[in-house]
């Protein structure tokens, strides 16, 4: 069995190993691969594994050994599913893997704007403490959690598990779901999105992007937050209208935004939110823990062996 990996650095820079999957066939293993390499490098391919190449169905089309691809992510819009299936190539994915990671950076974000960790400790570094005339200062608002209102939109696996760190910090929890929810605790009450917005101190975006709500963050609904509100996106860029985003930052009519995710990934055509007025960017790392890089890849291999042994599972076609 011919096993080809196309890009695998992000998920395994080298603190990880593929060894498990190396028992399981000939494996070629390639760090990244621009799409003019695919066809070269996966032709004598039976199984492919990606996170971020893009398989179209001009590229599947011209690969007729391949009988399984296996997705380095829950997202799999990397891949031309109908295509894979008019070709009778099964396509699995990793769900759930990164769920308790994804809910940890959300509370990076919310802890950063409420402490300001990094400025204050830049500010004892530079002799700010040293030369204070009281014990104790600080130079940006502190605030507590404790009865504050978080909006969640889109109330899934990593939704849920945000509910939970924000109900132990004692949190007032709204949620919005594309779904009816049932039995939810008495502390969590579920509102339309109108209320989310005019409501809460903090929203955080938990929702798959798609045509319907592409943009669905825009000036109108901004413009409804409160002055004091911040705004968190660990879910997909394209939620977000960055324009629209950075000019309310930059008029100080919502007080900040923390972003794991942006449109366009890397931002090699610069996001108007790089350099906007109280807005953190981090590169995508929400996922990206050890642990939830050795399940992501662990359970990959689980993939391979079901398809191996005919007993497909987390198919996603």
């Amino acid at each position: 069995m011919n096993i080809v990996i196309l890009d695998s650095y992000t998920t395994n820079p080298g603190d990880l190993n593929w060894d498990s999957l190396k028992a399981l066939g000939n494996c070629t293993i390639y760090e990244r691969t621009t799409s003019r390499e695919i066809i070269s490098r996966c032709i004598d391919a039976d199984i492919i594994i990606i996170n971020k190449v893009i398989l179209s169905k001009e590229i599947l089309n011209l690969l007729p050994k391949l009988k399984f691809i296996t997705i380095l992510a829950t997202g799999y819009n990397v891949v031309d599913i109908k295509a894979a299936e008019e070709l009778n190539i099964s396509v699995s994915n990793v769900p759930e893997y990164s769920t308790k990671s994804v809910a940890q950076i959300v509370f990076a974000h919310i802890l950063n704007f409420c402490h300001h960790i990094e400025n204050h400790s830049l500010s004892v570094h530079n002799g700010n403490w040293s030369n204070s005339q009281d014990f104790c200062y600080w130079n940006s608002p502190l605030i507590e959690l404790s009865n504050k209102k978080l909006g969640i939109i889109g109330f899934g696996k990593i939704g849920k598990e945000v509910s939970k760190i924000a109900m132990a910090f004692g949190m007032k929890i709204l949620i919005h779901s594309r779904s009816k929810i049932n039995n939810l605790p008495k502390d969590i009450k579920e509102v339309d999105i109108e209320t989310i917005f005019r409501n809460s101190d903090y929203i955080t975006l938990h929702c798959p992007l798609n045509k319907e709500n592409k943009q669905f963050i825009n000036a109108k609904r901004l413009n409804t937050m409160k002055p004091s509100a911040f705004l968190i996106n660990t879910s997909r860029g394209g939620l977000i209208n960055e324009s629209d985003l950075a000019d309310v930052l930059n008029k100080n009519i919502i007080t900040g935004a923390g972003l794991d995710v942006l449109s366009e990934e890397p931002p090699v055509n610069r996001s108007p939110l790089i350099g906007a007025k109280n807005c953190y960017i981090t590169p995508h790392i929400a996922w990206a823990t050890f642990e939830a890089r050795k399940r992501l890849i662990d359970v990959t291999v689980e993939n391979v062996k079901a398809f191996i042994d005919n007993k497909c599972q987390n198919t996603v076609n």
